[in-house]
C-alpha cells in the first residue's frame, strides 16, 4: 500500500508506491523531457555532449540529467561525457556514489584504521610475561 507524499517538483499530493518520486503529472512532463533530450543524444555530432551543453541545448535542468544517468536510462558507456556528482567532492563519476579518488582515499582511511585496530588487538592480547628469580 502506498502512502501520501508531497510532490518535489509541484507540490501536489500523489500515492507514492516507491516506484517513482514525483507525481503523474510531472512523471509525464519529465518522460516527455527524456524524449527530447534523448532524440538529441541520438545524433551523431550530439554523443560527446556535456552535460551543460545539453542542459543548454535542450533546456532540461541538470538534476534531471544526473538523475537519469544514476538511474541507468542514460548511459555513460553509450554517452561517455554524461556523470553524477559524487556526494563528497561534487566530482563527475559514472558508477557508485563516490569518484574514483573519493573512494581510494576511503579505502586507504580504512585500511589505516583497521591496520591501527589490529596492532592495538595485538598488543592488547599478548601474554604478559613475568620473570621470576628462583630464590636457591
Amino acid at each position: 500500500m502506498g502512502e501520501l507524499k508531497n510532490c518535489p517538483s509541484c507540490g501536489e499530493f500523489f500515492n507514492y508506491t516507491g516506484l517513482r518520486e514525483v507525481c503523474n503529472n510531472c512523471a509525464m512532463n519529465e518522460e516527455k523531457l527524456y524524449e527530447i533530450v534523448y532524440r538529441f543524444l541520438r545524433k551523431r555530432e550530439n554523443r560527446a555532449a556535456t552535460v551543460e551543453r545539453i542542459v543548454e541545448a535542450t533546456g532540461v535542468e541538470e538534476s534531471l540529467l544526473h538523475k537519469w544517468v544514476r538511474k541507468n536510462r542514460l548511459q555513460p558507456a553509450m554517452f561517455p561525457n554524461l556523470g553524477y556528482p559524487c556526494d563528497n567532492c561534487g566530482k563527475l563519476t559514472n558508477v557508485g556514489k563516490l569518484c574514483a579518488s573519493c573512494s581510494q582515499k576511503l579505502q586507504a582511511g580504512l585500511r589505516q584504521f583497521d591496520a591501527a585496530k589490529e596492532f592495538r588487538e595485538k598488543v592488547n592480547n599478548q601474554e604478559v610475561t613475568t620473570y621470576r628469580k628462583d630464590k636457591s
